[in-house]
């Protein structure tokens, strides 16, 4: 989320403001943590601290920082909001959901054998089952809420994520876009 104009009309970036200290032409966090964003750094201070992200940011490459500040956007989000189990609480309620979705797969696909071999005339019955494809990689765009027990995906642009830039897997609101809960 480098913006190209990160110091405009000489305001200083979220990081600089929330440190109280003057943004510099060269800051290390202007480029990832804008004005518009104060959140996001406080967030980040908060679990890592500032100068730990600045060494951070100091000993990787320019192309690799932008990444760096989303996943620690995100863990930091993630542990304000869940201290204990941070993202991976989310990923693990995700992949209960996938396997609980696996067995209600295996169970359709069970009854359709069973239908298929009670009415059918011999033939291939194993036409009649559903056959998983794998699931084609998703774009870095892609939004996954969760409202109440249903997780959600959206597309959205690049940069349009809510106000980090980075997509966190929860969102306690209603998404206008889906028409409310889902």
């Amino acid at each position: 989320m480098a913006s190209s104009s990160s110091n405009t009309y000489n305001s200083p970036c979220a990081a600089c403001k929330f440190l109280r200290r003057k943004c510099m032409p060269g800051c290390i966090f202007a480029p990832y943590f804008p004005p518009e964003e104060p959140h996001k750094f406080a967030n980040v201070h908060k679990i890592f601290g500032a100068s730990n992200v600045t060494k951070l940011l100091n000993e990787l490459l320019p192309h690799q920082r932008e990444d760096a500040v989303n996943s620690l956007a995100y863990e930091a989000e993630a542990r304000v909001r869940d201290p204990v189990y941070g993202c991976v609480g989310a990923i693990s309620y995700l992949q209960r959901h996938v396997h609980r979705l696996q067995k209600e797969l295996d169970a359709a696909n069970a009854d359709l054998v069973h239908y298929g071999l009670s009415t059918s005339t011999p033939g291939n019955v194993v036409d009649l089952v559903f056959q998983p494809q794998p699931l084609p990689p998703q774009p870095l765009n892609s939004v996954y809420r969760l409202s109440g027990e249903s997780p959600v995906m959206t597309q959205q642009p690049r940069g349009a994520g809510g106000s980090y830039g980075t997509f966190l897997p929860w969102n306690n609101g209603h998404d206008d876009q889906q028409g409310g809960n889902m």
